[in-house]
């Protein structure tokens, strides 16, 4: 239940940007179904053009909204509520989501039964109830890039040694200790926020929960995530590419690598992710004509023209 700052336990942080009605959605769900927990919640809205902003003042009187003037992006978002909380535990929740019943009271329960993990997440699944299995991954190595430079991590998804970054076969149904929490659903202390600094504002969007799991791993705490808080979550269940948001994903990775790799294995790394964009570029010219559809080479090709940029990371 919600309730004011100075007697809540966890302050749920949610940024939106352009999604009306599925943050509607986020926080009536959030409402329905947190479980016995106090909460405060608030909802920072990056400047979104669709009337956001409006809706979510006229329908959630009650809980905490800043409307702000541009688009600061999610790192910073994230990092303005967060300094300003005064609850012990903090609590990042995504707007394309939907709250199942007692999510947040049990991974606040966890979060607390397990302070060696520091950083805890919990299970997301589709809309029609499939696992999403992008709550969390292994951090990436060249073993991982190579695999999916060469498409051997598409061929055996099902595999933890073709597809090691996402965890291939695990169908998130167990406790267990991960690299990463994906900043969907992710609950840490505010206290080791503070410790950590935030999140790195470099990352403007896209790779800054990886990074923060990383520099939480290097002082010693071990993420984790438990299958007994489950949130729908819709990143993932589109096909169609967007390469924008695919430009954005590999300049966070290859900054992933210059900020946590050895330094001598950081060429080796933009050189493979040099490579995988190569041939998904190559395979996707391949697709288009057979599938009569000049889209997918297009859009893979934007991609590959940008590889300067995404290549130079943030």
């Amino acid at each position: 239940m919600l309730a004011p700052q100075k007697s809540a336990e966890v302050t749920v942080i949610i940024v939106s940007w352009n999604t009306c009605e599925l943050t509607l959605r986020a926080i009536e769900t959030l409402l329905e179904n947190a479980g016995d927990v106090q909460m405060h919640v608030v909802v920072w809205d990056n400047a979104s053009s669709d009337g956001s902003a409006e809706a979510i003042a006229q329908k959630f009187p009650q809980i905490e909204l800043i409307a702000h003037d541009e688009n600061i992006g999610f790192a910073e978002a994230n990092n303005r509520v967060a300094a300003a909380a005064q609850t012990d535990w903090l609590l990042l929740l995504n707007p394309d989501t939907e709250t199942h019943p007692n999510a947040i009271e049990n991974l606040l329960q966890f979060g607390k039964s397990k302070p060696q993990a520091g950083i805890v997440g919990g299970r997301t699944v589709y809309p029609d109830g499939s696992l999403n299995p992008a709550s969390c991954w292994k951090k990436s190595s060249p073993w991982s890039l190579f695999c999916s430079a060469f498409g051997l991590s598409r061929l055996f998804p099902q595999s933890p040694f073709w597809n090691s970054e996402a965890i291939g076969g695990w169908k998130r149904d167990s406790v267990r200790e991960v690299d990463i929490v994906v900043g969907c659903f992710f609950l840490l202390p505010r206290e080791l926020w503070m410790r950590l600094g935030g999140f790195n504002g470099k990352y403007f969007m896209y790779g800054e929960e990886a990074d923060m799991c990383l520099r939480a791993a290097k002082v010693g705490y071990s993420p984790m995530i438990t299958p007994d808080a489950q949130i729908m979550h819709l990143v993932g269940a589109s096909t169609k590419l967007r390469s924008q948001k695919q430009i954005k994903l590999m300049r966070a990775r290859a900054s992933l690598i210059q900020d946590h790799w050895p330094s001598p294995l950081v060429p080796l790394g933009r050189l493979l992710m040099w490579f995988w964009i190569a041939n998904r570029m190559l395979a996707a010219s391949v697709q288009s004509r057979l599938a009569g559809d000049p889209e997918i080479a297009s859009e893979w090709a934007k991609i590959w023209d940008a590889r300067q940029e995404w290549l130079a990371g943030y």
